[in-house]
């Protein structure tokens, strides 16, 4: 019953991202990309990781969507990209997948071959991960919560009209 249901969501996964990449339409990309999500998160649930699940679901299929959808909202994005821009974009998105790729290979190499299992407290469970945020890790932590403070910023000020006062 495990591996059907696994079977169904990695299907489900990976359909959901060959659609997002296929679609001309950028809402229906966007709802792709929760499909891809969701299963995503059914998938790290099946794996025994419920926090990991809960987060993908909650972070990625709601919050960051949501940043999606209103930017696919505020940007007219059927203008099209300049032919020469085409070709550096292509060029970029080849190197990029070349090296995901090769990320992808070294680690399915470090499972088949073997790889070291989570020590206890090393973020296994729920509470070794907070232990490990806030201790050893905590000034990467508070790093990230600044730089995502800045991008707000960033975002509110490039959102701002210009005609307010």
């Amino acid at each position: 019953m495990e591996l059907a249901l696994f079977l169904l969501l990695a299907v489900l996964s990976v359909g959901g991202v060959f659609g997002f990449l296929l679609t001309r339409n950028q809402a229906h990309a966007a709802l792709l990309l929760v499909l891809s999500f969701a299963s995503l998160g059914g998938i790290f649930g099946l794996l025994g990781a419920p926090f990991v699940a809960a987060i993908q679901v909650i972070v990625y299929a709601g919050a960051i969507l949501v940043l999606f959808l209103f930017v696919i909202m505020m940007i007219n994005l059927r203008e099209g990209v300049p032919a020469e821009r085409k070709k550096w974009t292509l060029v970029i998105a080849a190197a990029l997948g070349l090296v995901l790729f090769a990320e992808l290979a070294l680690a399915v190499g470090r499972l088949v071959g073997g790889g070291a299992p989570a020590a206890a407290g090393s973020g296994a469970s729920t509470a070794g991960l907070g232990t490990l945020l806030f201790t050893r890790y905590l000034y990467p932590f508070e790093i990230t919560s600044l730089l995502i403070l800045a991008a707000l910023a960033g975002g509110l000020t490039l959102a701002r009209r210009k005609d307010a006062p």
